[in-house]
């Protein structure tokens, strides 16, 4: 797995590469497991950049995914806030308001605050990564994403020798999101994280897919991205970061524990109690593949849970 460090002489957001190249170049397509590219910025352009290919072995077999289209990235959604349905998530989010965005750091950090979303960017390097993610519902995508390294802005805001824990907390706003009229959860959407999770160069903040500012379907303006994890773990349109000394309670977890669990590694021993966890389905595709290990990202987060009964810490 390889995250190539951006270069100072970064490429300019009008040489990203656009959706229709991502479609239709399949040298580009075949890209294995992880490709990070030269910085870029959130909006797709008409200009080229011819991106580097770079094989990687995962887990001892080379993986070459291919991209999920566009259109089932931005139609086909778990985003509960705008309804359960996987199609109501882009229909009901049309109109929800991202701009301007607030987004609050507190708890055990050096440099607690609250950020409009542009500077809580601006100070970190924009990245474009492609990863894997599989859902709980055993089905899979491969997406493009950009934005920035979680890492980078942990570090920034000093955690205290205390915080073993990052809490990340959604808007809870049921004018905007209908789906919160809704009891199915207890609102607001809450995730979490161990402090060393969160610091792990795999681990993201989206603002963007596909050369193009983050959908509000797909959790726009901010969302997390953590490709080893079940889709669960992906708080979208986050508006609070809380570092913690004790293990959040997050969302999924208080309403329904036997089900889903804190830690949500994907794992293919361990089924949901109401179907396999062995095979996925990714969209597009009629046959169904072995679900790999933490998603294929074994050989880079396994050591994290070393000695962890990863039955018992689902």
């Amino acid at each position: 797995m390889l995250i190539r460090v951006t270069p100072e002489h970064a490429i300019r957001s009008s040489d990203i590469t656009p959706e229709e190249e991502y479609q239709n170049r399949r040298a580009f397509l075949k890209v294995s497991g992880l490709l990070g590219l030269a910085a870029a910025g959130l909006a797709c352009s008409t200009g080229r950049a011819e991106a580097q290919q770079q094989g990687t072995s995962i887990g001892g077999a080379e993986l070459k995914p291919e991209l999920t289209p566009w259109e089932d990235v931005t139609t086909y959604n778990n985003f509960y806030e705008f309804g359960t349905n996987k199609d109501e998530p882009a229909q009901n989010a049309k109109n929800f308001k991202t701009k301007p965005w607030t987004l609050t750091v507190e708890g055990a950090v050096a440099k607690p605050g609250s950020y409009n979303l542009e500077d809580f960017i601006k100070p970190h390097k924009l990245q474009d990564r492609i990863y894997r993610h599989r859902c709980v519902e055993a089905w899979s995508m491969v997406v493009p994403w950009q934005g920035i390294a979680m890492a980078d802005f942990v570090k920034s805001v000093q955690p205290l020798g205390s915080a073993k824990f990052v809490e990340f907390t959604t808007l809870n706003d049921s004018k905007q999101m209908p789906g919160q009229r809704s009891p199915v959860l207890d609102w607001p959407y809450v995730e979490g994280l161990r402090l060393d999770e969160a610091m792990h160069p795999l681990a993201m903040f989206a603002t963007g897919v596909y050369g193009k500012p983050l959908p509000n379907q797909n959790g726009a303006p901010l969302r997390l991205v953590m490709p080893w994890k079940y889709g669960f773990k992906g708080g979208k349109s986050i508006v609070k970061i809380r570092f913690t000394e004790t293990m959040p309670k997050t969302a999924w977890s208080v309403s329904n524990p036997s089900e889903y669990g804190f830690y949500a590694n994907v794992n293919p021993a361990v089924d949901h109690p109401r179907w396999t966890q062995a095979k996925e389905r990714r969209i597009g595709e009629f046959r169904k593949r072995e679900t790999l290990m933490f998603n294929g990202y074994a050989e880079q987060v396994a050591s994290m849970y070393s000695g962890m009964d990863l039955r018992k810490n689902y």
